[in-house]
């Protein structure tokens, strides 16, 4: 803001007026005030102390000093050790508040020149997505959207695990077990049909090993040596070698499980610019092994196995292709990583997976660079904690995994019962009111999953989630809900809601100031965001900004305020919040209702 920018530089000219310190006003940074002091911008004298031969608490009373006398947009101040922070004159509240309401793209940074690829979602083709995938989808589409605020060019990419021994497992369960089941004559969901079979092979498997183990098999041979593990292995070379029957069978259900993803992408509000199929990438990945292979950068073991030692960079040494010839995931991520760039020659290429894989994208890095390939730098693991529920931790094969359509249906439900209970839906349609439920549970299973930071493990309460108070996304939402039901009596009341709808404020409450800050802090908080790629920062800067208004709104009236200008004003400012509460939440990747 132009304030900032004001007070910067009477710093820049402070610091050279009184201790000879040339400072460019653009390297002056200022910070929000802590909410335990007074003031609203504070900045922190720590680093002028050698040059100026004075304390923090020093430098800070004199800057403060010269600012009151010379800075007209300074009222007062107040030192806290190493930090100053300052008070701003009432008139300069509505000054920033004016440039807020006529910068309608405050926030949004221009065009920076920089390709992003985000890849996130990435599904197995053998089950359908569970809560894991759900945090995933929505940390690399928020991640994406925050971005594109920041003024890159984003594509958003979803590399499908197609193929791959865990596909062949489904596959060969359906063939044992499946009698010709389909999605229509099961009634069951494309993708969930496939997770019964990955589940029917795992349990079939396991009564093989007990079987070889009782009879006197050590059980990691067993584990080998099964004949459901041997078939299965099979298969993948049928796969590899183009066996019609095995492919046939593949392209079927891989078919049945693309559709069940559509469907839940859809319903979680995702999408996706360029979808890969590790089908497709594996064997250029295998090309890549072969140069490696030529240029003496990788190895052959006595068995006919390829692998890169990546010892001398505190890696380990990694297999790169099976001995049968079969490729295995870093092969397919090589082959990617060259597709990707071909279609898209990013500065930046962002792979959303969980920390379980923090070694595999270190070695993928490690191995692209021993190519000399020239994206290899710009590979980025946004690395994210699992999330666990009450009951413990989720196992696919096992049939334990808490399935996202499930899960979604239930919020969906939840919110319905709230919502119902709490009697928000008055005049509602039938229509409406389930537009209304599926926002809530979206705008709750989102923001829950969205307000930790990315790299911390995180528990997921379901019920915690949809409550209408505290840090919730239906809070947040509500206040939406709140803001638009104000405007609508404002413009039942012809009234406007511009900068023409009034001059100036004669008094101004802390709570108005407090919540123009709040909106002034949204660009920084963009920017913020991007740089670290984390939606929580968002998500956080949301709540508090609702959290301002609703202590606005409790404390002061609108409607029945007998100034014109000061009405006035608090409408125009009750539609900023709306405004930022809106933008906010859309790089969530979460709708705010104008009803409730």
């Amino acid at each position: 803001m132009q304030l900032q920018a004001t007070i910067a530089t009477s710093i820049s000219q402070a610091l050279q007026a009184l201790f000879n310190i040339t400072v460019d006003a653009g390297q002056i940074a200022l910070q929000p005030t802590r909410k335990e002091f007074a003031g609203s911008f504070t900045f922190v004298t720590f680093p002028y102390t050698k040059q100026a031969g004075k304390g923090p608490e020093q430098i800070g009373q004199a800057l403060g000093e010269y600012l009151k006398e010379h800075a007209a947009e300074i009222k007062d101040f107040n030192v806290v050790k190493g930090f100053l922070n300052l008070e701003i004159e009432q008139t300069e509240w509505l000054s920033i508040f004016r440039e807020l309401m006529q910068d309608a793209k405050y926030g949004y940074g221009e065009n920076s020149g920089k390709k992003v690829m985000v890849e996130y979602s990435s599904p197995n083709t053998n089950k359908p997505l569970h809560l894991g995938h759900l945090r995933n989808n929505f940390l690399g589409y928020s991640v994406s959207e925050i971005l594109k605020a920041n003024g890159h060019d984003v594509m958003k990419a979803n590399l499908v695990n197609d193929r791959g021994i865990h596909i062949c497992k489904s596959m060969l369960a359906y063939q044992r077990f499946g009698n010709g089941e389909t999605p229509e004559s099961s009634n069951i969901k494309g993708d969930h049909l496939a997770g019964k079979y990955y589940v029917q092979f795992d349990k079939a498997y396991k009564e093989q090993i007990d079987e070889l183990v009782a009879g006197g098999m050590e059980k990691e041979e067993a584990k080998k040596k099964a004949p459901l593990i041997l078939e299965a292995q099979e298969m993948l070379q049928k796969w590899e070698h183009n066996d019609k029957e095995v492919v046939d069978l593949w392209k079927q259900m891989n078919g049945w499980v693309y559709e069940g993803f559509d469907a839940t992408y859809k319903n979680i509000g995702v999408d996706f610019d360029k979808f890969y199929y590790e089908s497709e990438t594996y064997m250029l990945g295998k090309e890549r092994v072969e140069e490696g292979l030529a240029k003496g950068v990788f190895f052959k073991k006595p068995d006919g196995s390829v692998w890169v030692d990546l010892t001398d960079e505190g890696l380990d040494e990694k297999l790169l292709l099976r001995a049968d010839g079969t490729s295995v995931y870093i092969t397919q991520d090589m082959g990617t990583a060259e597709l990707k760039y071909n279609d898209f020659p990013y500065d930046q290429s962002i792979y959303v997976v969980a920390d379980e894989q923090n070694y595999h994208f270190q070695v993928l890095k490690a191995v692209l660079k021993k190519l000399g390939k020239p994206y290899a730098e710009g590979i980025y693991h946004l690395s994210y904690g699992m999330v666990d529920l009450p009951s413990g931790k989720m196992k696919s094969r096992e049939g334990t995994v808490v399935d996202a359509d499930e899960l979604v249906q239930e919020m969906i439900d939840t919110a319905r019962q709230q919502t119902e209970e709490l009697g928000k839906i008055e005049g509602f349609t039938p229509e409406q009111a389930k537009e209304l439920y599926h926002t809530l549970a979206m705008g709750a299973l989102k923001y829950f999953l969205l307000k930790v930071d990315p790299k911390k493990r995180m528990l997921f309460n379901p019920q915690e989630s949809i409550d209408f108070r505290g840090n919730t996304g239906p809070f947040i939402q509500y206040t939406h809900a709140r803001i638009a039901a104000i405007l609508r009596k404002a413009a039942e009341m012809g009234l406007k809601v511009d900068v023409t709808a009034f001059d100036t404020v004669d008094t101004m409450h802390e709570t108005e100031q407090e919540v123009i800050t709040q909106l002034a802090n949204f660009g920084a908080v963009v920017k913020e965001a991007g740089n670290l790629q984390a939606p929580s920062v968002i998500a956080n800067y949301a709540y508090e900004l609702a959290k301002a208004y609703n202590r606005f709104y409790q404390e002061i009236s609108i409607f029945n305020e007998t100034d014109e200008q000061a009405r006035n004003f608090r409408i125009a400012l009750s539609a900023m919040v709306a405004r930022f509460v809106h933008e906010s939440m859309s790089l969530l990747g979460i709708a705010v209702p104008e009803r409730m």
